[in-house]
């Protein structure tokens, strides 16, 4: 495993735990997606505008994304031109989430989230709140 990658990871994880908006804003590339499925098959993609306003509403109510890093592993990474791929399962409740995340390295740094690739056991919550937003 890429070790920098892994850093990188541990990185953006801490300062999505502090709601730290600021480094969330430099870490996610201008290209950033969230691609979410579940196993219905729904996808919803948030764009990073998506995703930022999502982080600020939350900081803005006091809340947060989560209490702990503890339930988090890196199960492999790969490298491929000027990008690299980490997988990572997260253990939240109980239950083990996989997330698949896509880096942007630049000069031999890693340097912003491109993509993230979520599953979920139900998206249909979220799908109502992007149509929510989107007709408002």
């Amino acid at each position: 495993m890429d070790q920098t990658l892994v850093d990188r990871m541990w990185e953006y994880l801490n300062a999505g735990l502090a709601m730290d908006v600021e480094a969330l804003d430099a870490l996610y590339d201008p290209e950033f997606e969230n691609v979410r499925f579940d196993g219905a098959g729904l996808v919803v993609t948030l764009v990073k505008e998506q995703f930022m306003a999502r982080f600020r509403a939350l900081g803005a109510q006091g809340q947060r994304v989560g209490e702990t890093l503890d339930g988090v592993s890196f199960l492999a990474t790969t490298e491929y031109g000027d990008q690299g791929t980490i997988v990572m399962r997260r253990v939240e409740g109980g239950l083990p989430a996989l997330y698949t995340f896509v880096w942007r390295r630049e000069n031999g740094r890693w340097t912003t989230l491109v993509r993230e690739f979520t599953f979920e056991r139900d998206l249909s919550g979220l799908l109502a709140m992007v149509r929510a937003a989107a007709e408002a």
